[in-house]
């Protein structure tokens, strides 16, 4: 029996207890506080790196890949499983509770440079993960959870995230005017800034034409990004105020770093893959071939299955717990939590990525995403649609 003739009352969700797997992100900076006081020994502050980006890969390669998909006739039902929203919502407590005890641990602790900058790591990388539990949220209608990703961004200082990912970057994903699409040969390091920067700006022009059209300023306090930013204002001056200055430090430390994990997972999920311009002038709909996809399963049970990128832009209301595998995606060599430390090495990056932009697109590079700066070269080297003709 396939999963398509599967009915509803007959399918089980296999992974339904582990999707609880997502609290041990924000509970790392407990776990290392506890290694801490157990062993004496402060460089357990690093516990949040060594465990995302060490851990959780080895555990991929054991567990292996999960490409089964819910049947249809069963996703009304799974996405009216309340278990899988309080799952998401249980993060953000945590989460708080993480981002004060590592800036309580940076003023009161005692550390040095090396365990400051675990500590920073660590927490960063709870408030980066938590930009994914906020983008879970920030899709859905209901506007307590809306609300619930604001709240979440909040540590992590990218308030606007709210805005630009679901009215920017959902439209124009995947092509040269989106600044979250990252270009083959584009370094993560001048995709950064320019992510970031463009990121920022398109969410507050988002903003002031939705104001405008309803007769408000761009300043008016329903602003999405101004509400969101508030939420970071208030509760950074509320821990600065009780733990001073370095506090204040420490969490504009760690949100830059937690934002750059952010940034280096969409740099990923889109590079080189470009929607090719119709007749009229317009983009082609989002495809599932517009997005790299990983089904590594460890990873995907950490960020609430965020690696199955391609349903997510086909249908952004869906809920993780029922997006889909699709064959015609092209796949990563593997999943997030290794790939992001690549990311930051260009040369190794660009050995590993490009040629599998080149044998998605067969060998025709004209139709992919290229860095602007580089296309000359990049065509010289790898566009060869002749050779794929023959090959097939």
């Amino acid at each position: 029996m396939t999963t398509a003739t599967i009915k509803a009352t007959d399918w089980v969700d296999g992974k339904r207890s582990l999707w609880a797997m997502g609290l041990l992100v924000p509970l790392m900076p407990f776990i290392a506080w506890g290694l801490v006081s157990l062993t004496g020994w402060g460089l357990f502050w690093w516990f949040g790196p060594v465990f995302f980006y060490g851990l959780v890969p080895l555990a991929d390669y054991f567990v292996g890949d999960d490409k089964t998909n819910p049947p249809e006739s069963a996703v009304a039902k799974l996405e009216e499983d309340r278990y899988y929203r309080y799952v998401t919502y249980a993060f953000i407590p945590l989460q708080y509770a993480a981002t004060i005890l590592g800036a309580w641990v940076a003023v009161k602790g005692g550390l040095n440079w090396a365990e400051m900058l675990g500590l920073v790591f660590t927490v960063g990388l709870v408030n980066g993960v938590g930009i994914n539990t906020a983008h879970e949220l920030g899709h859905k209608k209901e506007n307590i959870e809306r609300w619930f990703a604001k709240i979440t961004l909040a540590p992590v200082a990218y308030g606007h995230f709210f805005v630009e990912h679901n009215r920017g970057h959902h439209v124009r994903v995947a092509t040269p005017e989106d600044p979250a699409s990252s270009r083959m040969g584009e370094t993560f390091w001048s995709f950064l800034p320019r992510s970031m920067i463009g990121s920022l700006t398109s969410a507050w022009e988002l903003e002031k034409v939705r104001l405008q059209r309803e007769g408000k300023s761009v300043w008016h306090w329903q602003n999405h990004n101004l509400q969101a930013w508030a939420m970071t204002v208030v509760l950074f001056a509320a821990i600065s105020a009780v733990l001073g200055p370095v506090a204040l430090l420490f969490l504009l430390v760690q949100a830059f770093y937690g934002a750059s994990v952010l940034e280096s997972v969409n740099y990923l999920e889109h590079y080189g893959l470009l929607r090719q311009k119709q007749a009229d002038g317009r983009y082609e709909r989002c495809e599932p071939r517009h997005s790299w996809n990983s089904n590594n399963t460890v990873t995907n049970l950490l960020l609430y299955q965020l690696q199955r990128h391609s349903d997510h832009h086909a249908h952004g209301t869906r809920r993780y717990q029922s997006l889909r595998h699709f064959e015609e995606a092209p796949q990563l060599p593997s999943g997030y939590a290794a790939l992001i430390p690549v990311t930051y090495i260009p040369t190794l990056w660009f050995m590993l990525m490009d040629r599998r932009v080149v044998e998605h697109f067969k060998g025709d590079l004209s139709k992919a995403n290229l860095q602007p700066a580089k296309r000359a070269a990049l065509m010289a080297r790898y566009h060869r649609p002749q050779v794929f003709a023959k090959a097939a």
